[in-house]
């Protein structure tokens, strides 16, 4: 079972303490994800601020590796409404905090064709803002109608028990 099966099992199931923000749903449609990590997440004032309204979108963020740390790129948190001048830029480059181990682990598997890593979701876990990235390779055309065929059996099976 692939990680992304193992979403979709526990997708309605809320863990306790932790506040989900955002979910990277293409993510899960577009890639095969293989492995997944946790990692904290370096922010400014008001996107903390931001991200507790829930304004991230996740879309065409990636994560790269540049110099044995490990960056999330094109994450769009929205500015804070209240914030004055001193307020953030909405797409700028964030740092993850991760273990050498982690980071090592994911350069490796980037090295490898066909990889990348992709951030898939963000919450708040015990006040503290993490990120869980994947490593994922991208699914073909063919693979993505299965996935849409197994998704609208599944509709159906479910409209069938109600």
């Amino acid at each position: 079972m692939y990680y992304g099966e193992a979403m979709a099992a526990m997708k309605n199931k809320p863990t306790p303490g932790v506040q989900m923000v955002s979910r990277n749903r293409k993510a899960f449609f577009s890639y095969e994800v293989l492995d997944a990590i946790e990692a904290g997440l370096v922010l400014r004032g008001t996107e903390v601020k931001s991200l507790r309204d829930g304004k991230l979108q996740l879309l065409d963020a990636y994560v790269q590796i540049e110099q044995g740390e490990a960056y999330m790129h094109h994450a769009h948190i929205a500015e804070y409404s209240h914030g004055t001048d001193a307020n953030h830029a909405p797409t700028r480059t964030r740092k993850l905090l991760l273990h050498r181990r982690e980071i090592d682990k994911l350069l490796a598997k980037v090295k490898e064709k066909g990889f990348t890593i992709i951030p898939l979701e963000v919450y708040f876990k015990e006040g503290r803002a993490k990120v869980k990235i994947g490593v994922c390779r991208g699914k073909a055309q063919h693979d993505k109608r299965a996935t849409i065929k197994d998704r609208d059996e599944k509709r159906a099976a479910q409209r069938g028990l109600d």
